[in-house]
Parts: structure tokens; C-alpha cells; sequence
């Protein structure tokens, strides 16, 4: 029965063959080659589209960029290795990793070590109590009580009470500086506690990867908020510029994120971190984030909670200000010829160390007053003696001190930076439906001139974002100009507002030695225009 049941079968299949023509088969074949060719091209197509959007992503994030190299180049000096994808670029950009980078904090006087990971500190308050306090704090940022918030509460406040009485005694005086500023620009009051998590609030602090002064700003943010940095001056140091550019900087993070929580988490680990972790969490609350945040970072806003707290009830853990190395009262000068702390100190008596700590700036003991005007703090008690040498405290031993390369050297990296000596410079504050180009044309300037003097990279701009101008004429030399005046040979540019139908070829038809490259040049735009839009038709050439 078997045997005739397969003989049916094959009989049935030498019927098919004979059926299907000898060319059926190859045309099979040829279509199947085509189907697969066909899903080739659209997996690869897939691959390419991916690729391409992993390359933008990159590319977005200019920061991160910037920072692998750091680490390359710390790889290959300090032969320690660190994986970009668990110690992320801007994570290091902080003090916060020197004193938690194991998620480990040091003890001075006891030497005990905590893993803030898995640690449950013991405590002389209760919960209820804690929490309590904390509800108490007057503040406009979320402060929620939770297992996080409370081993930093307690670090700070019973664990550390050396580096904290060190921390008060600096307060005295940067404190009141940043309340200054931070309410200048209208933001909220706790914010001055950033600077305790990123530095302790030593000036001269300097992270492994370069961020540099109490915000812990690197080169490349720091330029892009007016912070100048050569050889010479390092205004990453400066108490007031560096805690300005912070407040500006916090200012622009939070007009991205609306939230003061992730905004404070963006300083640390940047804000294309944040980003990530909101899209991976599909969430905006910084704690539902917290666990797609990077791991190096996660304390940073138990921390900044930790620490404010522990400044706020100070007296109910028997915290005390250590000895106060800074002078009570300080006198300001303006200093435009080119100076050296040696000399200052011989004749009116102040220490070099005075000098430094009231100026962290000058990195190497010298105003560089020739090229601009700086300032010059000092201890009160030492103001007359100032002004009685002044005449004779710029020229004494000048010869010795004040070496023409040392001072000449960064020329370049100073006009770059503050655009020229005899410039007068306005801050801007960027208003919703602002450009660059309408900027300009205000100022009598030209885009490109304000991409340089503020660092950007695009004419991209943001609310509330300040731009930095430079309304007079600079030093004769100078390869930039302050107005479009200067640029177009002296011929003021004409102001031209954008019609129906308007194309930048004939805008540039009715004007005569002008092109539309001039245009855009000059303009910092592209061939799209819009009705409306104003631009500048710079004088022919």
C-alpha cells in the first residue's frame, strides 16, 4: 500500500515537470534574484538612513565631541582608561567627580569612605524630621524627600563637618557675590549652591578633564559666554565673571527644559545627557529620569539638595565657619597698563597671597592693562598705600617683571575673546522673535562680527541668551570692524525689508557693485529670505 502511494507521488511530480516549461525554472530563478536585490537595496537603504541619523546625533552634540578627545589625551598621559559610555564627557566637568567619582566620598579628619550607592547613613534626626526641615526651605525648586536626598542630607551636614567648615568660611564672601548676580538675572536664590558641589568653592579648582575655577567651566563653554582664557588671564577663575556666565548659562537650560531640577542636572552632565534620559524614560520629572540618567551624575541633585540643607541648618548640627582667609572689606581698581602682583606687593606691602586670592585670574601674576582695561582687587587696609604708589608702582622693576614676550603672547586669544581695547561693550538679552541679522542691523554690526565676538558656530540664538557687542570702532590694524561702515569702506549699509516675490539675485540687480554673496556675507544668511525680514545692503565695493 505504501509502495503504491509513493509511486503515485512520484508519477504525480515527473507530470509537473513535464508540465512546467525548462524556461519556467530560470525565470523563477531570475525573479527570485530580483526580489532578494530588491531587499538588499531597502536593508541598506535602512542601514544608510541610520547611520546618517547616528552621525547627526553625534554631530549635534559638538560638547561630546570635544570631550572624547579629552579623554583620548588623558588616556594616553595618565594611562588610566575611562569608557566614554560610562563616564560620560560632561559628567567630568565637575568636582563632583574628584569627591564622588566611585560614588565614594573621603572624610578628612576620619578617613572613612561611603559607597553612596548602597550606603544607609544613621543619623542623630529622624526621618520626620528631615523631612520636615526640608519642606521648610523657602524655595522655587522641587525639593522631594527620598532615600537619595537623605544620604546627602546627612553627608553633608554629620559626615563632613571639616570640609563644611571650610565651605562656610568661603562663603562669607563668594556667597553674597552670586546672590547678587543670580538675582540680577531673576533666578532662584538656591542656585549659589551649584558652585559648593562643583568646586567647594575654591577658585582655582582644575577637574582631570580641564574644567577649570568654582562653576568648573570648560574652554569651549567658557568662551561661548564671554569668559576670556589665554596664558595670562583665566576669567574661569574670576569669582564675579565666572559666577555671571554660570547664571547665564542656567538660565539658558532651564528656558530648554522648564524645570530647575533637570536644569540643574544638565550643568553637571550636559543637556543632550538629559535629553536622552527623558526620551528613554518618556518622561519630564527628574526623578522618574534619575535611573536613565548617566550613573556618574545621579547624585548630583541629591547633592545640591544635600548641601543647601546642610548650609541652611548649619547651627543645628553645631557647623561652624572656619577661619576666614579673605578680608571683610575689598577695594576695586581699574588697571590699564600692564601690572605685576611683585610689584604691587613692594610697594604698598599686600602678600602676593592676598593679591592671588582676591584675583585668581591672572594665572600668572600679571595684569595684562595694555591691551585692555582689568580689574584689581585688594585688601582695604592696603588702599592708600595704593594710591599713594600709583605713579611709581607701574614702572618699578618693570624691566624685571614685565617681560615684552610674556606679556605680547596672547594678543591674539585677547582680541578674539573681547572683541578691542577702545570697543565699548553692550550686553544684549535675546527677546522672543529675535535673529541675529535684526540684531545687527540695530547695532550697526554685522552678523559675522557678532558670531565672533560671542563664539557661535550658527546664527542660531535663544531666548534669553545675552549677546555681547562691540558699538566703536576698534584699534587701527584690526582685521574686524565694529560697524558695516567700516567694512563697506565708509558708506553706511542700507537697510532693505524683504517683498512678495523678492529674490536675493534681485535685491542685489538694483544696487550696483553688489552682489547676492555680498549680501549674504554680509548678512550671516542663505538664499532663503521671508516677506519681511529686514537685511543690510552693504555700499559697493
Amino acid at each position: 500500500m505504501m509502495n503504491r502511494l509513493f509511486a503515485r507521488i512520484a508519477l504525480l511530480f515527473l507530470i509537473a515537470v513535464t508540465v512546467i516549461p525548462a524556461d519556467g525554472f530560470a525565470q523563477t530563478r531570475r525573479t527570485l534574484r530580483k526580489e532578494n536585490a530588491a531587499l538588499r537595496a531597502k536593508v541598506d537603504s535602512l542601514l544608510n538612513i541610520l547611520e546618517a541619523e547616528r552621525r547627526e546625533a553625534f554631530a549635534r552634540d559638538s560638547l561630546a565631541q570635544e570631550m572624547l578627545g579629552i579623554y583620548e589625551e588623558n588616556e594616553r598621559k595618565s594611562g588610566i582608561w575611562l569608557n566614554p559610555d560610562e563616564f560620560t564627557p560632561e559628567v567630568t566637568d565637575s568636582l563632583l567627580n574628584i569627591w564622588y567619582v566611585h560614588r565614594q566620598v573621603k572624610e578628612d579628619s576620619t578617613g572613612l569612605e561611603y559607597d553612596m550607592d548602597s550606603v544607609h547613613f544613621t543619623s542623630s534626626v529622624s526621618d520626620s524630621v528631615l523631612q520636615q526641615r526640608l519642606e521648610r526651605l523657602n524655595t522655587l525648586i522641587a525639593l522631594p524627600y527620598n532615600e537619595a536626598v537623605r544620604n546627602y542630607m546627612i553627608l553633608y551636614s554629620e559626615k563632613m563637618p571639616q570640609k563644611m567648615s571650610n565651605i562656610m568660611a568661603l562663603s562669607q564672601y563668594y556667597i553674597p557675590i552670586f546672590e547678587e548676580i543670580f538675582s540680577h538675572y531673576g533666578l532662584p536664590d538656591e542656585l549659589k549652591y551649584v558652585a559648593i558641589i562643583e568646586s567647594a568653592l575654591n577658585p582655582n579648582a582644575v577637574s582631570r578633564v580641564g574644567a577649570v575655577g568654582m562653576w568648573q567651566f570648560m574652554i569651549k563653554t567658557a568662551k561661548s559666554y564671554g569668559l576670556e582664557v589665554n596664558s595670562l588671564v583665566d576669567e574661569r577663575r574670576d569669582p564675579f565673571k565666572s559666577a555671571d556666565a554660570a547664571a547665564r548659562y542656567l538660565t539658558d537650560l532651564y528656558n530648554i527644559f522648564g524645570d530647575w531640577n533637570l536644569a540643574v542636572s544638565a550643568y553637571n552632565c550636559g543637556p543632550g545627557n538629559v535629553n536622552k534620559a527623558i526620551r528613554r524614560s518618556g518622561s519630564r520629572n527628574y526623578w522618574d529620569i534619575y535611573r536613565y540618567l548617566p550613573r556618574e551624575t545621579r547624585g548630583y541633585v541629591p547633592a545640591f539638595v544635600g548641601s543647601m540643607y546642610a548650609m541652611k541648618y548649619s547651627k543645628d548640627y553645631g557647623l561652624s565657619a572656619g577661619p576666614m582667609m579673605l578680608p571683610a572689606q575689598v577695594d576695586t581698581f581699574e588697571i590699564s597698563r600692564n601690572l605685576h602682583f611683585q610689584q604691587i606687593s613692594d610697594l604698598t606691602g599686600v602678600s602676593i597671597d592676598e593679591l592671588r586670592g582676591l584675583n585668581p585670574q591672572y594665572v600668572k601674576d600679571i595684569i595684562p592693562g595694555d591691551s585692555k582695561t582689568y580689574i584689581l582687587r585688594m585688601p582695604f587696609q592696603y588702599t592708600s598705600s595704593f594710591l599713594a604708589n600709583e605713579d611709581s608702582v607701574y614702572t618699578y622693576k618693570a624691566d624685571v617683571y614685565l617681560q615684552p614676550k610674556t606679556i605680547t603672547e596672547n594678543s591674539s586669544s585677547r582680541s578674539s575673546a573681547s572683541g578691542s581695547s577702545s570697543s565699548e561693550r553692550i550686553r544684549y538679552k535675546v527677546r522672543k522673535g529675535d535673529t541675529l541679522g535684526e540684531i545687527a542691523m540695530k547695532y550697526h554690526v554685522t552678523v559675522a562680527q557678532l558670531k565672533n565676538w560671542n563664539h557661535l558656530r550658527s546664527s542660531m540664538i535663544s531666548i534669553g541668551q545675552t549677546i555681547y557687542i562691540y558699538t566703536k570702532a576698534p584699534a587701527s590694524g584690526s582685521k574686524s570692524s565694529a560697524s558695516g561702515s567700516a567694512r563697506s569702506g565708509g558708506s553706511a549699509p542700507t537697510e532693505y525689508v524683504i517683498r512678495s516675490g523678492d529674490t536675493l539675485s534681485g535685491i542685489a540687480s538694483r544696487y550696483p557693485g553688489v552682489s547676492a554673496k555680498d549680501i549674504m556675507v554680509y548678512n550671516g544668511i542663505g538664499e532663503r529670505i521671508r516677506v519681511g525680514q529686514k537685511i543690510l545692503i552693504p555700499s559697493a565695493k
